[in-house]
């Protein structure tokens, strides 16, 4: 069995994990994977960490390509993904319906769980300033360097997380409320690509032609991603 490795934005990590054995019988290849914020990553192949194959922000992939470090003519669109709020299993859902309702359960919680590196984090941090709540909210902000910012639901440190909806979904003993309003977001699109310097290009064609495919789609819908 041929091994690719593969780096991916945590976006894809519970898409890929229910994927892999499936990927393994259909493609006969081993995905030795390694999930991190997109930030982070685009940092550790700039310092010339080696993988066969990146899923990274679109964006992200975009300037990978521009660096010559993915070949241009591999990449592929697999999935787009919206930014949601969750909060501790049991706890009542608050109003997240509009603008309105957003920014009063914004200003109402004890602290809020947003990500430092995160394509979610980004987003957020400059929607706050957006809707003019950003000094009141990060006054009382749960930063989470990376990871899942629901972990911080589960240990009481924040009421309310927000990460793409799939990345709050890889957290048990919470609830996802449901997505912040699509007028407010633009919502990310993970892209898949090959590394120029891959040493198992080939494998690492036939994984993106799979992880592209139409079969994979359920999965990917299933864990919270739109394909």
């Amino acid at each position: 069995m041929e091994n690719v490795r593969m780096l991916s934005t945590l976006g894809l990590m519970g898409a890929m994990r229910s994927l892999s054995s499936a990927c393994e019988a259909a493609t006969g290849i081993h995905v030795d994977a390694d999930f991190a914020p997109t930030l982070a990553l685009l940092k550790r192949l700039r310092e010339g960490e080696a993988a066969d194959l990146v899923i990274l922000t679109r964006e992200g992939l975009d300037e990978m390509i521009g660096e010559g470090r993915v070949i241009a003519e591999s990449a592929a669109d697999l999935a787009r993904s919206f930014v949601g709020i969750a909060v501790r299993a049991g706890q009542a859902h608050p109003d997240i319906g509009s603008e309105a309702a957003l920014c009063t359960t914004l200003l109402a919680a004890r602290s809020v769980a947003y990500s430092r590196l995160g394509a979610s984090g980004v987003y957020f941090a400059g929607l706050i300033v957006r809707m003019g709540i950003a000094a009141e909210i990060n006054a009382k902000a749960t930063i989470v360097e990376q990871g899942f910012t629901a972990e911080r639901l589960a240990a009481g440190e924040a009421d309310l997380a927000v990460q793409q909806i799939s990345e709050l979904k890889q957290v048990g003993g919470i609830e996802v409320v449901g997505p912040i309003p699509h007028d407010l977001q633009t919502p990310a699109v993970f892209s898949a690509g090959r590394m120029a310097n891959a040493k198992h290009a080939d494998a690492a064609d036939r994984l993106l032609r799979h992880l592209a495919s139409l079969e994979v789609a359920p999965v990917l819908r299933q864990s919270g991603l739109e394909p």
